[in-house]
């Protein structure tokens, strides 16, 4: 990935927003690679992905102007650098598929981060981190799993099939920074057994959701989703097998999209760019 500067900004939609920004940038040397924006026409909101090229450590960028400017219009600018790079922390329970797939893609360079643990209440994944040279961590209590978090300096929780609920102290902490794969497309299908629920229901499709997790379970901001048609004629087994598939390609949708800040939350909702 490229080291450019990203600009998220979030205000009420009015005209002359994005000459403002330009304007700023433009007047100040900066050349801009990208700009996606979309307008929320039912609650009056604007917002805005930038790109920003970053050619130099001693280039200039006019974050006390783009400050200022989003004070005068009330809105919300947040600045990220593409080259700094998040650490993730992936919890699993016993299942190791999910996390296979992502220690793969993190190590073929698919993901710009730094997977430096695995955290787990089992023993069972402590030979992937073994496999692909990542600390592991059992931990039993919250509070080894808070001073494991603070330890790594962890900016992004990965629950990949983690079967435990995440105590509330963690959420605020993470807030918007622990990504979740859920087994179904919500809100269809939740709690135990969602494929068995889904199979006595003789559904059409089966589908899987990351969404960021909050205090509500299973009720965070929406990531992504996908979903695969199934039929009478596949078994509980087969049904389990197609849901794991896309549940694994939904959730390294998901934090690919995290990893290269192209993620707005706002109440409750996600703006997702290309």
């Amino acid at each position: 990935m490229k080291n450019n500067i990203i600009i998220h900004f979030i205000c009420s939609d009015q005209k002359g927003i994005i000459s403002k920004l330009t304007t700023i940038l433009y007047d100040s040397g900066n050349n801009i690679l990208s700009i996606e924006q979309h307008v929320d026409t039912e609650n009056q909101k604007f917002y805005i992905r930038i790109s920003i090229e970053k050619k130099s450590i001693r280039q200039y960028f006019p974050k006390d102007e783009l400050l200022k400017l989003s004070k005068d219009l009330k809105g919300k600018i947040s600045f990220f650098d593409s080259n700094k790079k998040i650490n993730v922390a992936i919890l699993g329970t016993k299942e190791s598929e999910p996390i296979y797939d992502l220690l793969i893609k993190y190590n073929s360079g698919e993901f710009q981060c730094e997977i430096p643990v695995l955290i787990s209440n089992h023993d069972e994944l402590s030979s992937i981190a073994k496999q692909f040279d990542i600390d592991f961590c059992k931990i039993d209590d919250n509070k080894e799993l808070v001073d494991v978090l603070k330890t790594k300096k962890i900016d992004l929780i990965i629950l990949a099939r983690y079967m435990q609920i995440i105590p509330e102290n963690i959420v605020k902490l993470y807030h918007n920074d622990i990504i979740n794969i859920h087994h179904s497309f919500l809100p269809a299908f939740k709690g135990a057994k969602p494929y068995h629920q889904a199979y006595k229901k003789g559904v059409k499709i089966i589908g899987a959701t990351a969404h960021y997790v909050t205090d509500k379970l299973d009720e965070g901001p929406i990531i992504c989703q996908d979903v695969i048609s199934v039929s009478h004629k596949d078994s509980i087994n087969q049904m389990i097998q197609l849901g794991r598939e896309v549940e694994r390609a939904v959730l390294c949708r998901a934090v690919r999209a995290h990893l290269e800040h192209k993620i707005i939350v706002y109440n409750n909702k996600t703006i997702i760019f290309n």
